[in-house]
């Protein structure tokens, strides 16, 4: 039997496991995050087929930046924000804490690039702006998001992808994320006879993308039908 890597783009799996299962604790999102990766494992569609095999699990390498520690001016309070002190700060380290702990997770940390780290208009109120629905009085806070771009994690991703596939450690590479990227190395180990599967959890993703993977495999429903005690899970292959 041949082994099976789960690689996850964490700032995507966080932000889209948010929106799929609710927020939750830190160790609850870690329980969660390992439950969904071994789903990848079982070789039945059903929840409750006792009869079904499991693929065997090589490594869940999980792949993030720390959070940032950097104090940011708020346009709308128009006062400066201590992120190191914020409640996300404390729930991203407790969450890294919980899935250090876990058995056959590797933890992939790359870098924050803070020198452009600031608050940006979410693309709601963009539109509303320039449609002249309101105006700038009207922005809230809530019309902000936080915008950090990470550094060095699709880079880590694309090298451990390209080191599994030359090595020959696996058979099969699943990869939980949200953009092409990962093209280039997915290229690379489907040439090396890897078994490449794409989750992206109900993410909008390229059509194009499909010709670069083996096949879709997302183990939840799709929303807003998703539920996380439904028996089904959405299995589609290109076999």
């Amino acid at each position: 039997m041949g082994k099976t890597a789960i690689m996850i783009d964490g700032g995507f799996y966080r932000k889209q496991a948010n929106y799929l299962f609710g927020n939750k604790t830190p160790e609850q999102r870690a329980n969660e995050l390992i439950e969904y990766c071994h789903r990848h494992l079982k070789q039945n569609r059903y929840k409750d087929d006792t009869s079904s095999n499991y693929k065997e699990l090589y490594r869940i390498f999980y792949y993030d930046c720390p959070p940032s520690e950097k104090s940011i001016y708020n346009p709308i309070t128009q006062k400066t924000v201590n992120l190191a002190k914020s409640s996300l700060y404390s729930w991203s380290n407790d969450f890294f804490k919980e899935l250090s702990k876990k058995r056959k997770v590797a933890l992939r940390m790359g870098e924050l690039l803070e020198s452009t780290a600031g608050y940006t208009l979410k693309p709601e109120a963009l539109k509303k702006l320039c449609r002249k629905e309101i105006t700038v009085d009207d922005l809230e806070d809530s019309d902000f998001q936080l915008d950090i771009q990470q550094k060095g994690v699709d880079m880590r991703i694309g090298l451990d992808i390209a080191s599994l596939a030359h090595k020959g450690l696996v058979d099969q590479i699943v990869l939980i994320a949200g953009d092409s990227d990962f093209v280039p190395a997915a290229k690379y180990a489907r040439r090396e006879g890897i078994d490449f599967i794409l989750d992206p959890m109900w993410h909008t993703i390229k059509d194009s993308l499909n010709v670069h993977i083996d096949g879709l495999n997302q183990r939840t429903n799709k929303p807003p039908y998703n539920t996380k005690d439904s028996l089904y899970i959405n299995n589609v292959s290109k076999e």
